[in-house]
């Protein structure tokens, strides 16, 4: 190990509940945001750079943590987004030969703040019980009183909207230029995988800011458009949202995920809703109504839509729930090519259950155009 010296260092809830741990790799500092959980055994480094968990503080369950090292294209975007890292067992040293740095190093590059020897179990059965909430990490283990009155000053996540801090600036092009079909992706915190899974079958993609218009995506003439996941409470997106009612009306098929799903739903009226402590793992089950075949899925989202309105909503079909909780999971408009989903198909943890909502989606397009 090359850190024999641990620092102290705390996790304060909101609620004033309190655990400790020892900075990893001695590093000094406080981090603030919603702490949540991840129940995936493997995935680290496509976490940690996943968009949508931008403004959060992550505990993840898995015992160790780091023991696999980085790779360069193991990466959702172009840097870190989590705002800090709580573990169990943080590995400095890593056993996988194609690994490109280890664990420490990469968050470092980001000058990332990270807990360990934290007692995992007990702070995610703690969350369970309590809910998702505003938390800081720190090493000013001494300072209690004055980061309770920092703590107090971070605003919730219900009624954030952090897509603009992780969206594009400029539109910029993904795929083969030559490819036969083009999609406009509105980006409000899209994961690299998804623009992966759109080109490898034959798109070539424009991908535009979180608040672009339904007029500029349109100019560029697609043959369907998409609406990708991101971080942060849904309603505030009301420039999203007006170009999803704009994409609906086209007439071309539309496809969203996660936040995008959320967004695709406020655009027909239904309500959202920040959950108790949303979904955040690889192995969550969802049943496909119109097959009435289960998926293992890969899930990170703290808000839902509403059911009862869904169900009542009379160009609107549930098309997948999740098992757990019976929360929606899927939704489709009857007489459109328009579908989303509330979990990540690109990253096929089942390994391959829902990669077909992609070819689902890509045959709606070539339907279309013929």
């Amino acid at each position: 190990m090359k850190y024999h010296t641990k620092k102290k260092a705390l996790i304060l809830l909101a609620d004033g509940t309190i655990f400790y741990g020892k900075a990893v790799g001695g590093k000094e500092g406080t981090a603030v945001g919603e702490v949540c959980f991840n129940t995936g055994m493997t995935g680290y480094q496509e976490i940690f750079t996943d968009p949508s968990y931008y403004g959060q503080l992550m505990v993840t369950t898995n015992a160790h943590i780091g023991n696999y090292g980085t790779h360069f294209e193991e990466i959702e975007s172009d840097s870190v987004k989590i705002a800090g890292l709580i573990c169990k067992n943080f590995s400095y040293d890593y056993s996988r030969p194609s690994a490109d740095m280890s664990l420490l190093d990469f968050l470092n590059k980001s000058n990332l703040l990270a807990i360990s020897d934290v007692d995992t179990r007990a702070l995610v059965s703690y969350i369970r019980d309590n809910g998702a909430m505003n938390a800081l990490i720190s090493t000013r283990v001494d300072e209690i009183d004055a980061l309770k009155e920092e703590l107090k000053q971070v605003p919730s996540m219900e009624g954030l909207e952090l897509s603009s801090k992780v969206s594009t600036k400029e539109p910029y092009y993904y795929g083969d230029e030559n490819a036969e079909i083009k999609i406009s992706a509105l980006d409000i915190g899209i994961k690299k995988n998804i623009l992966r899974n759109l080109a490898k079958r034959g798109a070539y993609i424009k991908v535009y800011p979180y608040n672009s218009t339904f007029e500029e995506m349109k100019e560029w003439n697609p043959d369907g458009y998409f609406i990708s996941n991101g971080p942060g409470d849904p309603e505030p997106l009301t420039e999203a949202v007006a170009a999803a009612k704009e994409m609906i009306n086209s007439d071309k098929p539309l496809f969203g995920i996660c936040l995008g799903h959320q967004v695709l739903a406020l655009a027909n009226g239904i309500s959202t809703y920040k959950m108790h402590n949303g979904h955040r793992g690889i192995n969550h089950p969802i049943l496909n109504l119109v097959t009435g075949k289960g998926e293992i899925t890969s899930q990170n989202h703290g808000f839902a839509i509403n059911r009862e309105e869904t169900e009542a909503h009379p160009e609107l079909e549930i098309t997948h729930t999740h098992l757990n909780d019976h929360t929606v999971a899927g939704i489709k408009m009857k007489d459109k090519d328009v579908f989303s989903v509330q979990y990540h198909p690109e990253a096929s943890p089942g390994p391959h259950d829902a990669e077909y909502l992609f070819d689902q989606f890509f045959d709606a397009i070539k339907t279309s155009k013929n």
